[in-house]
This record gives structure tokens, C-alpha cells and sequence, in this order.
């Protein structure tokens, strides 16, 4: 049987100098999406909206389309610069080691509130990751306020307080630790017994993790920032239901969130087992759209799961993470690797981030097939939906969508294919078999602004 891991087995020569590989990928990845981002900015300095929508969305519309991408696309290569001076500082300035170090002696600093089976390298292991994590959000402060008080304020979208932005970042904080730690806990320990035989298993328990994880974030992790209430009887309810009956799909709870409480941004989605489903819809969604149009965009989402999309995407992850886990193999005790970093053990946790950074150029490509196949199943949500009579409405509601959110309306076909998990506005229209029957554009209130 072909092992990948004995024919990389080459990689672990002292002659690499790995410092350098990694430093270059990450330039190199740098520069491949800021070129993508350049095309796209191209895209977005356009005057008219594209002829297939052109009767649909007015200019004023448009006009704000395009800036508020504009803003956006900058902020997204200011971000990525900002990142690229990080992980170039880790690099040259040998701090994984040093930060492996410190928490080495914070741990030991603990040890009296520990268990007494704790104390390993694994333990060292969720130290170093907590105090990453903590560092990591720190750091990222900045980006995250101008974000949102800046530039989502900017054009009407921000409404949370700084309290509540503080209140979440240190809440994500808190679950990042708490349910982050026993995950890594179990991989780092899966690998430490079954050595170079850990693919299956670390594979089988990244979708055990992945399907908890479905499980318990509607009625555990999502009402700690956001409040759940139940849809209150009326139109609305009784023709969710009805879509629910007719498409046999397994509803028991129906929920409004508050999503108005931090954005003005719409959506609707289902979560749960496959035997019990709840449906989520954002209280912006049901206040800009019909009851026809909102229904519509669940029968689309009915149609995700009507077709199986999530067990195929499933399946693909499952194959990433096969061809991922297989080549990390090779570089789990590959020693030239962590002495070029500056490391004079071997923690597993180490090098799985260093190969990270490694396995970059592999990620891209998978990114690519992953929007490629996300794309087609949203062109088969929508088609599923139109063939339950649900063409019309779900048009008018993704413009109403698309228009409200300010979403992109044109883009860079390579930008499009490597960032876009869902397909444009007029590429779905065209798709629905849309006509125009009226401008929907002008009935969209937005604030004006300033041309960016």
C-alpha cells in the first residue's frame, strides 16, 4: 500500500532550511490573494451594474454596492499586511519557541491546581494554545473594532455597543479555551498512542467533533450571544409549517433571532440532528422580506437538505483532512523541521502549526474545489426551490437580500472562484430564470454616504 509519509520521508534532511520554505509560502500566499484582491478591486471601480440586473437594481443602489466593497477590499489587504508582519516576526524572531518556553513555566506555576495526571507534554501543549489564543485576539483588537465602528458604521450596519463587542470577544475567548482544549487534548493523544497509524482515527474524531459540535451550538454556544424566541403564531408560522409538512422536513422548533442587535444584516438557517431540525431566522430578515419571500428562502434551505449537501461536503472535508493528516505524517517527528524553528523537542502541536504554513499551496487548491462544489449546491438549493414554485419569491428576496446587505454584484471570476462559496446575485438570477417585473432598488432605504 502507498505510504505517503516513507515517500516524504526525504523532507527530513538537515540541508532544508525550513525557516525559509515556510517564510516563502507565506509571502507567497500573501501575494497570490492581494493579486486576486487587485482584480477584484478592478471589478468594484466599475460604473454600471452588470447588464443582467441592470433593470433590477437602481444606481444608487449599486453605487453603494460598489463602495462598500471598495471599503472592504482595502480593509481585507490592510489585514492580510498586518498578518503577514506577525507571522514574518514569529519567524524571524524564533517566538513559537519562546512562547513554548513561557507557558512551559506558566504550567508549572499551576501544577498545585492541577490534577495529578496532568503535567505532560500535552498538558504544556494546552497551555501554549490558551495563551496563543489569548494573544492572538489581543492582537487582532484593533482590526476587529475599526471593523465594525468604522468601517461596518460607516454605512449603517453596525449596531452593537462597544460593551457588547467586549462581552463577545472575551466570551469567544472563554469557549475557544474551554471546548478548544479537550478537542486538541484528544487529537494530541490520539496521535501520542497510535504513532504513525493516527489517520483514521484523528480523522474519525475531527467528524465526531464536527457533528457535536452541529449539535450542541444552537442550544448551548449561539443563545450565549444572541436571544432565541420562539416565532409567534400567525401567517408566517403557519406557512413555515406547511412548507415543513409538504417537504417532510423534520421541523420541531422555530426561532427568531435578534441578529438587529449587532448587524443589519439578514439570514435564516437550520440547525440540529437529522431527525430533528430547528429553522433560524434573523428578525432583519422577516422585517425587510414578504411572508412568500421569506418562505421562499427556506425552501431553499430545505432544498440543502433535501439534496444531502451537508453529508457531501462532509465526504470532501473528510478527504481534505485524509490527504492533510497523511502528509502531516511526514512532519510529526520530522526533526529538521523543528530545529530549524528553534525547538529543541518535538511537540506534536508545534508541528502541526509549522505544517500548517507548510501545507498552504495544497489548502489553496482545495479551497478552490470546496467554493467550486458550495457553489453548485447553491444553484441546486435554488433550482429545488424554484421547482417547488418558489422561483419568483426567492428572486425577489435574494435582490431585496443582496440590495439590503450592500452585497457584491459583480465580481473577478478567479477571485470569485477562490473566495466565493455562493454564487453572485446575477449569476443566480440568471439561473432562477428571472424576469424583471419591477425596479426593486428604490424601495431599499439607505443611508446616504460619501463616496468612498
Amino acid at each position: 500500500m502507498f505510504n505517503l509519509a516513507q515517500s516524504l520521508s526525504f523532507l527530513d534532511s538537515p540541508s532544508i532550511n525550513w525557516k525559509l520554505i515556510v517564510a516563502s509560502l507565506t509571502v507567497g500566499q500573501y501575494l497570490f490573494e492581494n493579486y486576486l484582491s487587485s482584480r477584484q478591486y478592478a471589478v468594484l471601480k466599475r460604473k454600471s451594474p452588470p447588464a443582467s440586473i441592470k433593470a433590477e437594481v437602481d444606481q444608487e443602489t449599486f453605487d453603494k454596492s460598489q463602495a462598500y466593497s471598495r471599503s472592504k477590499a482595502k480593509f481585507g489587504i490592510f489585514s492580510s499586511t498586518f498578518g503577514l508582519v506577525q507571522n514574518l516576526a514569529i519567524l524571524n524572531w524564533d517566538l513559537l519557541p519562546c512562547l513554548w518556553d513561557h507557558s512551559g513555566k506558566l504550567m508549572a506555576k499551576c501544577s498545585f491546581l492541577l490534577p495529578k495526571f496532568m503535567g505532560g507534554v500535552i498538558t504544556h501543549s494546552l497551555f501554549f494554545f490558551s495563551t496563543f489564543s489569548i494573544i492572538s485576539t489581543v492582537l487582532s483588537l484593533p482590526l476587529s473594532y475599526y471593523s465594525n465602528f468604522v468601517l461596518e458604521e460607516k454605512y449603517g450596519f453596525n449596531k452593537q455597543t462597544v460593551g457588547l463587542w467586549l462581552s463577545d470577544t472575551a466570551k469567544g475567548i472563554a469557549l475557544s479555551v474551554t471546548l478548544g482544549s479537550p478537542v486538541i487534548a484528544g487529537f494530541l493523544k490520539i496521535i501520542d498512542y497510535f504513532g504513525q497509524s493516527f489517520i483514521f482515527y484523528t480523522m474519525g474524531f475531527v467528524l465526531v467533533v464536527q457533528l457535536v459540535a452541529m449539535t450542541i451550538f444552537p442550544t448551548l454556544i449561539q443563545p450565549l450571544f444572541n436571544k432565541f424566541t420562539p416565532l409567534e403564531d400567525g401567517e408566517l408560522k403557519t406557512a413555515i409549517e406547511e412548507l415543513a409538512v409538504k417537504q417532510e422536513f423534520p421541523l420541531t422548533k422555530l426561532y427568531v433571532i435578534d441578529g438587529s442587535k449587532r448587524s443589519s444584516h439578514s439570514n435564516a438557517y437550520f440547525t440540529g440532528l437529522p431527525w430533528s431540525k430547528q429553522i433560524v431566522l434573523f428578525d432583519t430578515l422577516i422585517e425587510h422580506s414578504t411572508i412568500p419571500e421569506t418562505v421562499a428562502v427556506l425552501g431553499h434551505e430545505i432544498g440543502h437538505w433535501k439534496l444531502n449537501h451537508l453529508p457531501k461536503m462532509l465526504l470532501f472535508a473528510q478527504s481534505q483532512l485524509f490527504l492533510m493528516f497523511s502528509m502531516f505524517a511526514a512532519f510529526v517527528k520530522n526533526n529538521s523541521l523543528y530545529t530549524s524553528f528553534g525547538f529543541s523537542t518535538q511537540p506534536v502541536i508545534i508541528g502541526f502549526i509549522l505544517f500548517n504554513d507548510v501545507f498552504q499551496p495544497v489548502d489553496a487548491v482545495f479551497q478552490f474545489a470546496m467554493n467550486l462544489l458550495s457553489r453548485k449546491h447553491e444553484y441546486e438549493a435554488d433550482e429545488y426551490a424554484k421547482g417547488c414554485g418558489y422561483g419568483p419569491d426567492l428572486s425577489t428576496s435574494l435582490l431585496k437580500m443582496f440590495s439590503e446587505n450592500l452585497s457584491t454584484m459583480d465580481a473577478d471570476w478567479l477571485y470569485s472562484s477562490y473566495h466565493h462559496s455562493h454564487p453572485i446575485l446575477p449569476e443566480r438570477l440568471s439561473a432562477l430564470g428571472y424576469v424583471s417585473e419591477k425596479k426593486l432598488g428604490k424601495e431599499i432605504k439607505i443611508k446616504p454616504e460619501k463616496e468612498d
